[in-house]
Order: C-alpha cells, then structure tokens, then sequence
C-alpha cells in the first residue's frame, strides 16, 4: 500500500487565500476556481458546508476578488452533501499532467490511499462577514482522504459511471497525456487492520493532530512536524519529492520535515515504512 499526501485547494497560486478554520472548530478545503467552464458546472453559491454557504464564504475571503457565480472545480468530490447527486454517487477525485504522470509513475493505484491536505487558517464571522483573525497562523492540515478503489484514464471515457460524468475532470477534453479520475472504495482496507470507516470523506472539526505545521516553535505552514518512524534512513525511499537528507531533521519526539514548494503529490511507500498502516488507521478512526 502506498500513502499520497495530496495538496489541493486554494494555495497561494490559485485562490490566493487559506481555506476556513471556523469558530466552531469546523473546517472545509476552498476548490479552486474552474477554468475550462463547461454547460452544468457547479459554482460556489451551490455548494454548502454544514451551516456556511461557500459562495458568502468565497467571496468575503477574496474581498469579492472571487464571486458567489465564479465556476468551480469541485475536486476532490468528498462530501455527499456538498451538493445534490445521482444515484449511485461515490467520493472521486481527479489528476492530470505532471502530478498524474508522477502517480503514475509511483505505481499509484487500487488500495492506495489519498490524504487530502491545505492551506488553513482560523476565521471569525462579525457584522455578517468572514474575515481572518488577526494573527492565526497559516498551516497545513488534512482534510480528507479516499482509498483507490480503481482508477479510470481518461482515454477511456466509456468506463466512467454515468453518476461520475459530472465531475470536471471527465466534462473536459483531454488536455493532458496523462488525465485520470479516481473512484473511491466502499469501505476502507488496511493490511493487518480492521476498521468499518468508509473508503473516502472529510475530517469536519478541526484537531491539532490533523495539523502538519509544526507549531513549537512555528517557523511557516511548509515546516511539518510528523512521526519518527518516517525519517528516510539508510537504504529507505524517502518520501516523493523530499530525497534531500538535509530536509530532515531527526528529533527525540519526531522528524521535522521542510517540505518542497513545487508537487502536488508526495508519495509514501508503506513496503519502506510498515508504520504508516497503523499510523492512517489511527488517524481516521480518531477524527471521523
């Protein structure tokens, strides 16, 4: 099993503003805008989160840079009721380009897992309006996450479900060599674990072990503090992307790790670090 730490969401590219951490200790990843719009594209005024209308949330963030009608990428697709669906709707995400060529390339496929993470920062609503608090930091947090059940390239167009032909990445055409959606499995496996968590969804409340940042002392969001165990020693594949020995720093309660600016896909193989079975499904039955 291989474990893909999967960037997504506004950055600082794209959005150009942190997704919400709200008062009630609430949160959702902000998808970033569509660009290639389609007949049937969803936009920010239809998609909900508990009590909070994405489309207010967006464009209060923004400073109205970014309206409640603006086109958006809903990718990944992990909350049922997000928006409405057709029958048979299941958790799916897409990737295209060099991100999915480096999927691809990792072996990426059924029974690898996807841990959805981004760019956070704690917000206030006053005089109807969200707005950031003042100095709350920036961080990187996990948000969701979806176990392969397969995956489906887009040259293959007549293998996608009917309830998935809405999802942006199969409206499109191919723009990429590599373009792919992925459908998420029903239930979650692990190797040597049992759990009856389903195979793909969100974190909803906000939890510090859900952060990556490293907050003693807080450098920036790219500085993760993660577990031992992951520290690339002699002869381990390290993670993807984060070869460089000099990125890591080995402490007594953990690595330090300054992940890279570039990469949306930062793959993990389990073979190298049997740990990280156990350390996913404490993870998820924790915080679902």
């Amino acid at each position: 099993m291989k474990i893909i730490f999967s960037r997504k969401g506004f950055d600082a590219g794209t959005g150009k503003v942190p997704s919400p951490i709200f008062e009630s200790g609430e949160f959702c990843s902000l998808p970033i805008l569509e660009q290639a719009e389609y007949v049937g594209c969803r936009r920010f005024s239809e998609l909900r989160f508990g009590e909070h209308a994405l489309g207010q949330v967006v464009h209060d963030l923004t400073r109205g840079k970014i309206q409640p009608d603006a086109p958006v990428h809903l990718d990944p697709d992990l909350h049922a009721p997000s928006v409405s669906r057709q029958a048979g709707w299941k958790p799916v995400f897409g990737q295209a380009g060099a991100a999915e060529g480096h999927l691809q390339k990792q072996g990426v496929g059924e029974g690898d897992i996807f841990l959805f993470y981004g760019w956070f920062r704690r917000v206030m609503l006053r005089n109807r309006r969200y707005c950031y608090i003042p100095d709350a930091p920036d961080v990187h947090v996990l948000f969701g996450w979806l176990q392969i059940e397969r995956r489906i390239p887009l040259t293959q167009r007549e293998c996608i479900p009917q309830w998935a032909q809405e999802h942006s990445h199969a409206q499109r055409d191919q723009q990429h060599h590599y373009d792919s959606i992925y459908i998420a499995a029903d239930s979650l496996r692990l190797p040597g674990c049992v759990t009856a968590l389903p195979g793909a969804g969100i974190f909803r409340r906000f939890c510090p072990s859900l952060c990556l940042t490293e907050m003693e002392p807080y450098v920036s969001r790219r500085y993760w503090r993660m577990p031992k165990w992951m520290y690339p020693g002699e002869g381990k594949q390290a993670l993807t992307y984060h070869e460089d020995r000099g990125w890591w720093t080995l402490r007594e309660d953990g690595v330090l790790l300054k992940t890279v600016g570039r990469g949306q896909e930062f793959v993990l193989d389990c073979d190298e670090y049997p740990e990280a079975v156990a350390w996913v499904a404490d993870l998820l039955s924790n915080h679902t």
